[in-house]
């Protein structure tokens, strides 16, 4: 069983250096697979390090099990971790990259060929174990690189970008691979927690229990590193910010600026585009003619009925569906809409769309989004 706690912790490079990680408060339970996710420099792979004991703490605490962390050397932790280069011994076969960490630990050779020999298994291997790392696929070498974690046991396994090295048809596979790796490592009572590092949010989404979204740039310091933290659906429909709105999600939310008509706790109501819409929010805390940015979904905008008029830009056919560019006024940009695959218009058309209340999220001038009703 492998908590991790994460109780204030801090990361400045130099005295004088901006915090990296500021004020990191988070919990990873046992068996869950957590996900660090945000954009270039918010500091996931900062944060990872730390929990590999790869990078110093500056402030704070780190807890593994319940036991402090912070000054215990990598090789105590009981964790294992899988870098993006693949780092594997050019000179040494499949198996003895795999058997390699437990051979430094003077490990029995019999305990050593029964780990690599069911490690090798479990991620396919087993045909492959006489082979040169020059001799493998990008993917094949990513196995190995996460066969040689699993035969050393870690109590955390930790992720930083593995997948960013391969195509697109090998990050699909691989990622099913890394998903049923954690299933059946604790489909019994031994639990194996794992952090995963990814700038990829479709990765994020499809693995995660918990997504951990970081902030970057002056977000950092103004809010601290941790922007949301919930299971993906929760990041989705109901993000906390207009930061975490804007990345979670391909393609990405419909931002636009509205000025508030009334304000509630059931309701608001707002103007845009020269129309009044309703959102089912809670801006008790909103007041009579404030600006705030209103979000919509390009999933949740209704084509062919109701009062918004638009101009169809450009669209773009995906098989599955299409996505529209429509422009409803002048001063405002692009609105993106999600609509059927068989959607046929010309170029320039007027077209109506119509939004529920219960789709609208609204953003205060703060950025903080209105809890949705």
């Amino acid at each position: 069983m492998s908590a991790i706690e994460f109780r204030n912790i801090c990361k400045r490079y130099g005295s004088q250096s901006p915090l990296t990680i500021k004020e990191a408060n988070l919990q990873v339970q046992p068996g869950e697979f957590c996900v660090f996710v945000g954009p270039s420099g918010c500091g996931k792979s900062t944060l990872l390090r730390m929990v590999a004991g790869l990078e110093d703490i500056s402030a704070g605490e780190l807890l593994i099990d319940g036991q402090m962390m912070n000054e215990v050397p990598p090789a105590q932790r009981g964790v294992a971790m899988v870098f993006q280069s693949y780092a594997l011994y050019p000179h040494m076969t499949v198996e003895e990259n795999l058997g390699f960490g437990l051979k430094t630990l003077l490990a029995d050779k019999t305990l050593i060929a029964q780990k690599v020999a069911k490690a090798a298994e479990a991620l396919q291997l087993t045909p492959l174990l006489q082979r040169l790392p020059k001799e493998l696929s990008g993917g094949q070498r990513q196995r190995v690189a996460i066969g040689r974690a699993i035969v050393k046991e870690p109590k955390v396994f930790l992720f930083d970008e593995p997948l960013s090295n391969l195509d697109a048809a090998l990050r699909v596979q691989t990622r099913l691979e890394i998903a049923k790796l954690h299933k059946s490592l604790n489909q019994g009572t031994k639990k194996t927690s794992m952090i995963y590092v990814t700038h990829d949010q479709v990765e994020a989404m499809t693995l995660a229990d918990k997504i951990v979204l970081l902030h970057t740039g002056e977000l950092i310091e103004r809010h601290g590193s941790i922007a949301q933290v919930g299971t993906p659906m929760e990041l989705y429909h109901h993000p906390k910010s207009l930061f975490v709105a804007e990345f979670i999600g391909s393609p990405k939310m419909n931002i636009l600026p509205a000025i508030v008509h009334t304000a509630g706790a059931e309701a608001v109501v707002f103007s845009l585009a020269g129309q009044s819409f309703t959102a089912a929010v809670d801006g008790s805390h909103l007041s009579v003619g404030q600006a705030v940015n209103i979000g919509i979904r390009p999933e949740h905008i209704e084509v062919g009925a109701g009062e918004l008029k638009s101009k169809l830009s450009h669209v773009e056919y995906l098989g599955d569906s299409s996505l529209l560019y429509v422009q409803i006024a002048p001063e405002l940009p692009l609105l993106t809409v999600k609509a059927r695959p068989d959607f046929v218009a010309s170029e320039t058309a007027v077209l109506n769309l119509s939004v529920a209340r219960q789709h609208v999220h609204v953003f205060d001038a703060s950025g903080l989004a209105c809890q949705r009703r």
